[in-house]
Formats: C-alpha cells, structure tokens, sequence
C-alpha cells in the first residue's frame, strides 16, 4: 500500500472547489483537469509556525522579485525556487510555495504553482504535497512549445524515504482562453 502523508485525504482549496484526494487517486486514475478559470490563488495555510518564522528557521528568505513570487507570499506561502532554479519562459514562470517546512526544511505542505503574463493558471498537482512521500513532486520542465512535464515519486511501504519504487511523469498544456489561462493535465506515464 502507499505510504505517507499523501496517502490520507488532503484537501486543497482551488477556486470555488474543494477537491479531496489522494496522491494514489489521482496518480493512478484517468486525468481530470483540477484548475479552471477563473480562481483565486488558494491561502497557504500554516498549522504551526507563521511563514515569516519558518524563512527565519531555515534560513531563507521569502521571495518577491517576481508578480508570482509577491502573490504566493502575499497570500501566506513561502515561494521559492522549485529545485533550486528558477523557471521561467515568456510570460510563464512555474514557482514553489510551501506553507510548512520539517525540521530539515524540507516542504511538507507545499504545491507547485504555473503563473501566465503574472496571473494563476493552476497548480501542478490537485493537492498539497509533502516532501518524500507519495506523489511528491520532483523534475519539472517548460518546453519551448510552452508544454510542461513533472515527476512524481511513487512509493510504496518497503521502500526507504530517498529512494521512490518508481516515478511518473505527467505533461501539462497551457491553455490560452483570453485574458486567462490555465494549465489542463494531458497524459501520465511510468518512468520505472
């Protein structure tokens, strides 16, 4: 059976749904599209220490420089740079926002979000995700052709928290609808 935080039903508010998952669910299902125009960007919802406190913990500080990284941070996340670098192409930038870090300051409630022209066009999963669990995000990748892939980690109870049984990856299209956007899951596949 599936192991971790993410194998409990999460909820994540996402515009005017609530959606309750879990990472087996929506990794091991068809893809349905969770991000739908228009939404507010969900409220990071800190359960112990304030975001400011957990920049000061782990030494980092909350990041502003971009109108996506102000709106994650205006909106109680600590944004930054998922997997150590920034990601941007265009007018699309992919940023990380997580509202808890464990004691080694790793994410624990956190999500990936995809901004269009400074505005919300969705998350890269359904739900928040905790680092070394099922369904947490790895590798993410912005293709010229404004395409998106993401790995997530697979694990299963015997396996050790470094090392995931296996990975999937799902693509992403941006769709351009107006003066919105918003990101559509379009496959998923087993990496190994």
């Amino acid at each position: 059976m599936i192991r971790g935080a993410m194998a409990t039903v999460c909820t994540l508010w996402l515009g005017a749904a609530l959606v309750a998952q879990s990472a087996e669910g929506w990794l091991d299902r068809p893809l349905t599209s969770w991000n739908e125009p228009p939404r507010p960007l969900p409220r990071g919802m800190p359960a112990g220490e304030t975001v400011t406190e957990m920049a000061i913990r782990c030494d980092l500080r909350i990041r502003r420089g971009t109108p996506a990284e102000g709106a994650l941070a205006d909106n109680g996340w600590l944004p930054y740079l998922h997997v150590d670098r920034q990601i941007v192409q265009g007018d699309v930038e992919i940023v990380g926002g997580m509202a808890e870090a464990d004691g080694m300051c790793r994410p624990t409630e956190f999500n990936v979000f995809v901004f269009v022209g400074g505005r919300l066009a969705g998350t890269l999963s359904p739900l928040l995700m905790s680092s070394r669990t099922d369904g947490s995000i790895g590798a993410v990748r912005l293709a010229a052709d404004g395409t998106i892939s993401a790995e997530f980690a697979r694990f299963l109870d015997k396996d050790a928290l470094c090392c995931p049984s296996s990975r999937v990856s799902v693509r992403y299209r941006i769709e351009r609808r107006g003066s919105e956007s918003v990101v559509v899951p379009v496959s998923i596949q087993a990496l190994r």
